[in-house]
């Protein structure tokens, strides 16, 4: 049997400098959820598939899951997305925990799918959700968190915008001006999304297939043509329909972020458990216009089993089109260096016991979790400098026959290229090591 080095198609494999990255996009994704209070939670990453069949889109079921039927003959898939999971656990919970609810999880999920540009197979999602918070309240944190992660990798509204729209509207023109069946508005919804990536022919083709009389169409793209939020509230008022999304709006531009927001009416949303506003977040960037993530409010996520409705507002950004949004504006760090704190070596054999135990010192150091790379092999210094600079280290430790006898310690900082000898039990009160803090 030839087996393959390559990783499943539509996976990765992950190497240092690949794990560091992730590890990175991670340590911002927990920082902006739990900056507003939210907290982690997970779930198995086997799931009845009648689960997502209750709340999932039938391309996903039909398409994308990866199921089996297990042993005791239960037909189980791995989890394609996180929503289905989390409304299992708060419907166990929600009627006994004080409201709003706040969760953030960073689940891996996989989908067979063709691996192209920005999606693949396997991929690790940033999902928040906000259960039971007042009108516009829960979408209005749920963005902000949003635009707070992006601005900690320093974008802002040159780089990326908030596409958004309000379900509410829709029903209201499918439903009210276009007078359409529950299974003709599933069908312009489709048409919907697909608006923008089709020609107008194309979608004119589109139209005519379905059962909405030649009468309506003009009303339909009055509609699909809205352009911002003056164009929308117009077209309602003169519909004698509230715009739903003016609150939201309003507090928005209260905050000084509505610079990120622009009105699409092709943003729908196609799964049916949205009820509210629905937003995707867009790179502005030519060379990567595509939605780096999407999100919306919902009502009747817990109906399926059986529970009241609860208000709800969530999203979910993939790891991939994150690092490629990153990567289109060069706003990713590089990784390709470990970068430890300290790196450590000797000059000969009789160095190597001491130079061990100056290793083991510093990371005993109370509360500063060093990271000390420890050379296992005598070199020249002209190598051992050579290798600290290859790793990225900040600080060099070279211990020598002197500094073996006098039980001495010399460190020297590779950024600013200052040098300190300190005895080795004074060495936790090295002024220098606070350059390793940088």
């Amino acid at each position: 049997m030839n087996l393959t080095k390559n990783p499943y198609k539509g996976s990765r494999d992950f190497f240092p400098k690949d794990k560091r990255v992730l590890n990175y996009l991670f340590d911002k994704m927990k920082i902006a959820a739990e900056k507003f209070g939210y907290e982690p939670y997970d779930g198995p990453l086997l799931e009845e598939v009648d689960l997502y069949k209750a709340k999932s889109g039938e391309e996903l079921i039909n398409d994308q899951i990866y199921d089996f039927v297990d042993r005791g003959k239960r037909h189980v898939a791995i989890r394609p997305e996180m929503t289905p999971t989390l409304a299992r656990m708060v419907a166990q919970i929600h009627q006994e925990t004080p409201k709003p609810i706040r969760y953030y999880a960073i689940p891996n999920l996989m989908r067979y799918e063709q691996p192209q540009k920005g999606r693949l197979r396997e991929h690790w999602q940033f999902n928040c959700d906000i259960f039971g918070a007042p009108d516009n309240f829960g979408e209005l944190e749920i963005i902000q968190i949003i635009i707070s992660l992006l601005q900690s990798f320093n974008a802002n509204h040159t780089h990326f915008e908030v596409l958004i729209n309000n379900r509410k509207i829709v029903d209201f023109v499918f439903k009210n001006l276009l007078s359409c069946s529950d299974e003709l508005s599933y069908k312009l919804y489709k048409i919907v999304d697909k608006s923008k990536k089709v020609s107008k022919e194309a979608l004119q083709e589109m139209l005519n297939k379905t059962d909405l009389p030649a009468s309506k169409f003009e009303t339909f793209y009055e509609y699909l043509n809205l352009k911002n939020f003056n164009e929308v509230e117009t077209f309602l008022a003169k519909n004698g329909f509230e715009n739903p999304l003016k609150p939201f709006i309003e507090k928005m531009t209260h905050l000084k972020l509505n610079d990120y927001l622009t009105y699409d009416p092709t943003i729908v949303r196609g799964l049916d458990y949205y009820t509210g506003v629905v937003f995707e977040v867009f790179d502005k960037n030519p060379e990567n216009r595509r939605a780096i993530c999407g999100g919306g409010a919902y009502a009747n996520l817990l109906q399926i089993f059986n529970e009241p409705a609860l208000t709800g507002v969530g999203f979910g950004l993939g790891d991939v089109t994150l690092t490629d949004f990153l990567k289109t504006h060069k706003l990713l760090p590089d990784f390709s260096k470990q970068n430890p704190d300290i790196f450590i070596t000797y000059l000969s054999e009789s160095c190597s016991d001491f130079a061990m135990e100056v290793s083991q010192k510093i990371r005993e150091f109370e509360g500063q979790n060093l990271q000390v790379v420890f050379h296992p092999l005598p070199v020249k210094p002209n190598k051992a400098f050579t290798l600290a600079e290859n790793r990225g280290a900040k600080l060099i430790i070279i211990i020598g026959e002197s500094e073996v006898a006098a039980r001495r310690v010399s460190l020297k900082s590779l950024i600013t290229k200052e040098k300190i000898d300190l005895e080795f039990n004074a060495l936790e009160t090295a002024p220098i090591l606070k350059l390793i803090m940088l």
